[in-house]
């Protein structure tokens, strides 16, 4: 009996590209069916996409103007509310110390010697002569009416904001004046008769950060006559800001 043979037929394409084929077919019924239940929500996308621009860094140009100009302008306003009020507070202080000045000037009528207040931009100076405060070549404060009104001032240091700086600066006439003890010279009796007053204002409850202690022995004398530039000066002033000097050109280059 003669075996069949299978008739030559032309060769057909993979077998596992039907099956692919099938697979893509259900998967794109699977997705259309998906997108036809789905709902767009066209606000929800268009945070979405403002979401990622953001995250993405690509900022809406003019959006960033309008932040930048309302941040300078509220950094300007809170500039110019801080600067009115340092200016409230050295005009309240000064017209305050001023009555209480003319209050002891007064007391001490037999005194040839009064306290004087020089007003500057942003600053005022209480100049208070030395014969007040202290005895000849003396640095201690004793004086039971100087303690008084060196209160009287700490009373209203302590009621106006903490927008005042206070620089104490000791003076004394040029002499020869030494000694073997303490004070030995004029640096010595002009640092401690600053100390000393410093040291009042810190026992009636002043914020030792506000104060600062400078002395100049006779190297700033306020005129020729010697009496007159014995004395300790009270500088009030509201400091807005302080250039660094180590930023100044050629600071170094000194240094080389």
């Amino acid at each position: 009996m003669a075996k069949h043979k299978c008739p030559e037929c032309p060769k057909c394409l993979p077998g596992w590209l039907v099956q692919f084929g099938d697979l893509m077919s259900l998967l794109l019924t699977f997705f259309i069916l998906l997108l036809s239940m789905a709902v767009m929500d066209k606000t929800k996308v268009e945070e979405y996409f403002e979401i990622m621009k953001k995250a993405m860094g690509f900022l809406d140009t003019t959006t960033a103007i309008e932040t930048q100009n309302e941040s300078d302008a509220t950094q300007n306003e809170q500039s110019t509310d801080a600067e009115d009020i340092r200016k409230e507070s050295l005009e309240t202080a000064l017209e305050e110390i001023t009555e209480i000045m003319q209050e002891l000037n007064e007391s001490n009528s037999d005194n040839n010697q009064d306290m004087t207040i020089e007003k500057s931009k942003n600053e005022f100076i209480l100049d208070i002569p030395s014969t007040i405060l202290f005895k000849e070549n003396e640095y201690k404060i004793e004086n039971k009416a100087t303690k008084k009104f060196i209160t009287k001032i700490s009373r209203i240091i302590r009621t106006i904001p903490q927008t005042l700086n206070i620089e104490i600066s000791g003076h004394t006439q040029k002499n020869d004046f030494k000694s073997n003890s303490l004070p030995r010279n004029n640096w010595d009796l002009s640092a401690l008769r600053a100390i000393s007053v410093v040291q009042e204002l810190i026992k009636n409850r002043i914020d030792p950060s506000l104060l600062k202690v400078s002395a100049f022995s006779s190297f700033h004398p306020k005129s020729e006559i010697d009496l007159e530039n014995r004395r300790v000066e009270l500088r009030f002033f509201a400091q807005n800001s302080q250039e660094d000097i180590l930023q100044e050109e050629n600071f170094f280059d000194r240094l080389e």
